[in-house]
């Protein structure tokens, strides 16, 4: 019989905002039915041909000014998990990538998400190359010469790290083209995913949510005054909104992309009805501010659709 017991590899609790943190939000919502196994990526090892984490029982409750407390520090057997989430924060680093192929190990005994294999295969910018179409004029490079020929043709352009995450590492050309800041930025990052600047980035971006390939619903990110950035981490305010018959289609397509791939839970991103490159696969946000917006909890759903009711 497999224990009741759901593990979360993430980002230490004392670091989330509890409003606002998917990771929280999710495990809040099973805590009733499993026990919460809290564990940081760095303690995570293979030992005897077993992947052993130390962490800690936990459990949560937002009605108190400290939302976790801690019940039992212990070094677990993960195979003794019906669940695992996957919520540590990028950078899709070599550490984070060794976690992946950790649990590699276990991924046939114990439903993990996203699966380890696929969140290594699905690269968050990359993978968007899929979706060219659908997407402003892009290009992924390392040569200055090319981005160079992509700012010329387009006067505005927007340079990301491939492994950016949160809207952090972006640079914006929209005046003039600085040969030794591109050069500084490639050499620091290496592959680059460059785009078209999009005018109407100022009146904010959605962000879709997509469980077991369907899209579930959205939410509209505005960004601070002055900022091109609509992240909730870098100021933005989230709104209720909808997605026109272009943005659901483009999202259910990739939807049904991801779920071939094994990505359970992803959030993509738009901006005036073009995918911008982010396939958020590896920690997606933002459930919090939708059940706030709509009353819908997608908590809910994430668990029904794993079989948990």
């Amino acid at each position: 019989m497999t224990n009741k017991i759901v593990a979360v590899q993430g980002n230490h609790p004392s670091t989330l905002n509890p409003l606002t943190d998917t990771s929280v939000f999710l495990a809040n919502e099973i805590q009733n039915k499993y026990k919460i196994f809290y564990y940081d990526p760095k303690d995570l090892s293979i030992i005897n041909k077993k992947v052993l984490a130390k962490g800690f029982f936990i459990k949560f409750n937002y009605q108190n000014k400290k939302f976790y407390k801690i019940i039992k520090e212990q070094t677990l057997n993960l195979e003794k998990c019906k669940f695992i989430l996957i919520r540590q924060d990028p950078p899709f680093n070599l550490e984070y990538i060794s976690t992946t192929y950790i649990l590699d190990f276990i991924k046939n005994k114990v439903k993990i998400i996203n699966n380890p294999t696929s969140i290594r295969n699905v690269s968050e910018k990359f993978y968007s190359s899929r979706f060219l179409r659908f997407m402003p004029p892009t290009i992924f490079t390392n040569s200055i010469n090319d981005i160079h020929k992509h700012y010329k043709k387009y006067k505005k352009i927007v340079l990301k790290p491939l492994d950016g995450y949160a809207g952090k590492n972006i640079i914006f050309l929209t005046n003039k083209f600085s040969k030794s800041k591109v050069s500084l930025f490639l050499k620091k990052y290496n592959y680059l995913m460059v785009q078209k600047y999009l005018e109407k980035v100022k009146f904010g971006d959605k962000r879709v949510f997509i469980i077991n390939g369907k899209v579930k619903g959205a939410i509209r990110r505005i960004p601070k005054t002055g900022s091109n950035l609509s992240n909730i981490s870098q100021g933005g305010t989230a709104f209720k909104t909808n997605l026109n018959k272009k943005e659901f289609k483009i999202s259910s397509l990739i939807g049904k992309s991801l779920l071939k791939n094994k990505i359970y839970f992803a959030g993509i991103d738009l901006i005036d009805g073009y995918l911008i490159g982010d396939i958020n696969v590896t920690s997606p946000t933002g459930l919090p501010q939708f059940k706030d917006l709509t009353g819908k909890n997608l908590a809910k759903d994430f668990w029904n659709g794993l079989g948990l009711k």
